[in-house]
């Protein structure tokens, strides 16, 4: 009798496995964090970065949901804040270090909104929709400086920007001042040694360390700097001179993450002390979750030890983050480090966690399909 339960127990455990890596069965779990996201929150909530990262996980799940009411959400927030970031028209008051006000216009966490905005305009063309991104990015790509992306969240902010606008204008402007600023960014923040980000020149090893007396990479930190270059990759013309650096830089970021996952699959908030903040956290996970993903459906990545990561990092994702509710749980609040002894739990959730979230699992999704056909 005990030797039959345990049987079927391993039967239902195995189908259950099965069902995960459906798409059907991944849609459905997309679906149910979305839908739990916009009916807890009203899509009326200024344009600032925590906001506007989850719309940029919206936007893309929609394309496989083609549901207008995620269309609608988005449209319905970019209304509101009249397709603008940050508001100021006085061009002489613009400023690009950290600020929530209305005068930091050049800060890229105003910026970001645009990639939404960008990507409601080319469903349905309409002037408006674009005309402050226009003219802040031309301002900003015509001005002297370069120090723009001083912090590793603001290569996620505004580099898939860069493309959107190359894009819609076609003026290489854009994609030649991408490649100058992240020269910059790789000079005060990039560890030539480990291949991954430090959240800004604040944490540079030896001057800032661990817990534990070794280098301290933020997850979140570096899981934008991830997506970002597979957003940047995803629009950037294969002919342009720089390709293959975002291109080596993604492959090796890719390795040097994966490295640091942890056995339930997700990766901790300092990568390479685990001790120093210990715990589940979803942000980073699911934006990790997402790159590597993206590589693996454009054959960029290859090697099995990736697809190995994906899988479980998804698994933890969709099983443990993702609750019955729709809930995303362990979402680190905001901030800009790994904080010793910072509670991250099951109610720890966030826009931007959300946002995480549907951007992995739409690429999951297609990862399934792709196996499929």
């Amino acid at each position: 009798m005990r030797i039959n339960f345990i049987l079927c127990l391993l039967f239902i455990v195995h189908c259950s496995f099965g069902q995960k890596l459906k798409k059907e069965v991944v849609f459905s779990q997309l679906n149910s964090a979305n839908r739990y996201w916009q009916s807890h929150h009203k899509p009326e909530v200024w344009a600032f970065w925590d906001q506007a990262a989850y719309h940029t996980g919206n936007m893309e799940f929609y394309k496989i949901s083609k549901s207008k009411n995620d269309l609608k959400y988005s449209e319905d927030w970019a209304r509101f804040n009249d397709w603008k970031g940050a508001k100021s028209t006085n061009k002489q008051q613009w400023k690009y270090s950290y600020g929530e006000t209305d005068d930091y216009v050049l800060f890229g966490d105003w910026q970001i909104c645009f990639q939404t905005y960008i990507d409601l305009y080319n469903l349905s063309p309409s002037p408006e929709k674009i005309a402050r991104a226009r003219e802040v990015m031309e301002y900003q790509i015509h001005s002297a400086n370069n120090d723009y992306w001083w912090w590793a969240d603001g290569l996620y902010m505004v580099m898939p920007v860069m493309t959107k606008m190359y894009k819609l204008t076609q003026d290489q402007l854009y994609l030649d001042k991408m490649y100058t600023y992240l020269q910059y960014a790789d000079r005060i923040m990039f560890d030539e040694e480990i291949k991954l980000y430090y959240r800004d020149a604040k944490y540079v090893y030896p001057k800032h360390k661990s817990l534990h007396g070794k280098k301290d990479f933020w997850a979140r930190g570096d899981g934008w700097v991830f997506a970002a270059l597979a957003k940047v990759l995803q629009d950037l013309p294969k002919q342009d001179r720089h390709y293959d650096y975002y291109r080596e830089r993604f492959k090796e970021m890719a390795i040097a993450i994966i490295r640091c996952q942890q056995e339930e699959g997700f990766w901790t908030r300092s990568m390479l002390d685990p001790a120093h903040a210990p715990g589940r956290e979803t942000s980073g996970t699911a934006f990790f979750t997402y790159g590597l993903l993206w590589g693996l459906n454009e054959g960029i990545l290859t090697d099995q030890t990736f697809h190995n990561a994906a899988i479980k990092g998804w698994n933890y994702l969709s099983e443990v983050a993702l609750q019955a509710d729709g809930r995303i749980g362990y979402v680190q609040p905001i901030g800009e480090k790994a904080i010793p002894g910072q509670v991250v739990d099951v109610n720890s959730t966030a826009p931007f966690g959300v946002g995480a979230f549907l951007l992995a699992g739409t690429e999951m999704y297609r990862y399934l399909d792709k196996k499929i056909s």
